[in-house]
């Protein structure tokens, strides 16, 4: 099972050179809307499992005792789907494409390292993950020594820089890394050295208010 949000949206995927039985990831994250995301299954691990939600469309065959469902996707889809999200979602993919993936990651690399340029200079400023730029994509995860992650996040906004705070849907990789939350700020294909610039000023202005 492999967790792609932070991934297909900034790099080329290919399921069948991973060879993974499961792939998962959001529509948000790729400039498609909220509310939509892709659950890639292998056709061995399709024909295993059962569906779990109820509904519409899923099955070939009902009776009082029996039920014969429809062949997959089928019936993993129950219900009226999100068409409106669907259709967003993959003219997102379609732009994402037309601009070529390569150059998006290209982008990304180009911005981590001005980034990190940049804030490996702020002198209570904690980064983590590898500084190898080939094996990062647009992500970068910090805290300000002495403040915590949500205050960093607050002052951060005020300056119209916006940033995530907190677990990140890792909390067992944070405990065990033995960190309580962090910020995270994440580039992507409409971002610039001058948004990188802005940031940096104002993770000073952390530092200057809570020294």
């Amino acid at each position: 099972m492999l967790d792609g949000a932070q991934s297909v949206p900034h790099i080329s995927t290919d399921v069948r050179e991973m060879d993974v039985d499961f792939l998962a990831f959001s529509g948000h994250k790729m400039l498609g809307p909220l509310g939509i995301g892709v659950l890639y299954i292998s056709r061995n691990r399709l024909n295993e499992l059962r569906p779990f939600f109820m509904g519409g469309g899923m099955i070939d065959q009902v009776n009082n005792d029996f039920t014969k469902f429809a062949l997959p996707p089928e019936k993993f889809e129950a219900g009226t789907p999100n068409i409106v999200g669907a259709i967003g979602l993959a003219s997102a993919i379609e732009y994402l494409e037309s601009i070529g993936m390569e150059k998006i990651l290209s982008h990304d690399r180009e911005l981590l390292e001005y980034a990190y340029g940049k804030m490996e200079k702020i002198k209570n400023l904690e980064l983590y993950g590898s500084r190898n730029i080939e094996k990062r994509l647009g992500v970068i995860s910090f805290n300000v020594k002495g403040v915590h992650s949500h205050d960093v996040a607050t002052i951060l906004d005020a300056h119209g820089v916006a940033v995530r705070a907190g677990h990140h849907c890792a909390q067992p990789l944070l405990t065990q890394l033995k960190i309580y939350s962090t910020a995270r700020a994440s580039f992507y294909i409409y971002n610039t050295k001058e948004d990188i610039d802005v940031l940096v000023e104002a993770i000073e202005d952390v530092e200057r208010r809570f020294a």
